[in-house]
């Protein structure tokens, strides 16, 4: 049995889900956006399964792992606490290769003491780490965090899983006869774009007066009304070529 997210039945979000997946395969294809399949991915999580946030941690070209995706701007900070501090579920799950599930952060403050903390203080209750792995590769972390416990059932823990999978799959066969080499470009230009997507956000959250989330929405929705990645309007708009009233009303005192 799947877990209800409120305000939709379960035939419908069983619909959605299997968009998703196929939307999802779809981005397989040569010269596929990695940023956009990765955002794809964590919004997913957010739409259709019952958690409040999701991110992604991937391993760069140097080994290094990398933020790369987030559905808020709360979870991209806990992912750089994690990796700043070296510590957290999300690290031990790219380690070990192994899903890492936390049902209450209370109880694991003596496992990661300031994780925990920063955790609890962001208002999250429980997470699960899940692996992106191919057979004994893994380049990644899928990490979703609730607001309430235990967090996802066992079902919908292997959906996402599944959802990892079929996006790691995707950053690992493309263009299987330079694959090492492939993944390693994509994945620093995927850096290299979620670098200057917030620099975006940062221009927009300082005109507007808001705060990253409402400027990280304003880039999405100005991509997804002119066909653009938001890596294409994030370089447009630090560059000069689109204006920040193009994408968001300054907030007035």
């Amino acid at each position: 049995m799947t877990e209800q997210v409120p305000g939709i039945t379960a035939t419908e979000r069983d619909a959605r889900l299997a968009q998703r997946f196929v939307s999802l395969a779809d981005t397989l294809v040569d010269d596929f956006d990695l940023v956009e399949l990765l955002d794809r991915l964590v919004q997913t999580c957010v739409d259709l399964l019952d958690v409040t946030t999701a991110g992604l941690l991937i391993i760069d070209q140097n080994g290094v792992l990398q933020p790369v995706a987030a559905s808020t701007e709360a979870t991209r900070i806990l992912e750089l606490f994690q990796l700043q501090n070296d510590e957290g579920p999300c690290l031990d799950c790219v380690r070990t290769g192994e899903p890492v599930t936390v049902p209450d952060v209370v109880a694991v403050q003596d496992r990661w003491p300031r994780f925990a903390r920063a955790v609890a203080e962001s208002g999250f209750v429980s997470m699960h780490a899940l692996p992106m792995r191919l057979r004994r590769q893994t380049i990644g972390s899928l990490n979703l965090f609730s607001e309430s416990s235990p967090g996802l059932r066992p079902n919908d823990q292997r959906i996402a899983q599944a959802l990892a999978d079929v996006a790691t799959i995707g950053i690992i066969q493309q263009r299987s006869l330079h694959r090492a080499s492939q993944l390693a470009e994509q994945l620093q230009s995927a850096l290299d774009t979620r670098i200057v997507i917030e620099q975006a956000k940062g221009v927009l959250a300082e005109y507007g007066g808001v705060d990253m989330n409402l400027a990280c929405a304003a880039v999405r929705r100005h991509a997804r009304s002119n066909s653009l990645t938001r890596g294409e309007v994030a370089d447009a708009l630090v560059h000069g070529n689109i204006q920040p009233a193009e994408l968001i009303n300054p907030r007035r005192p």
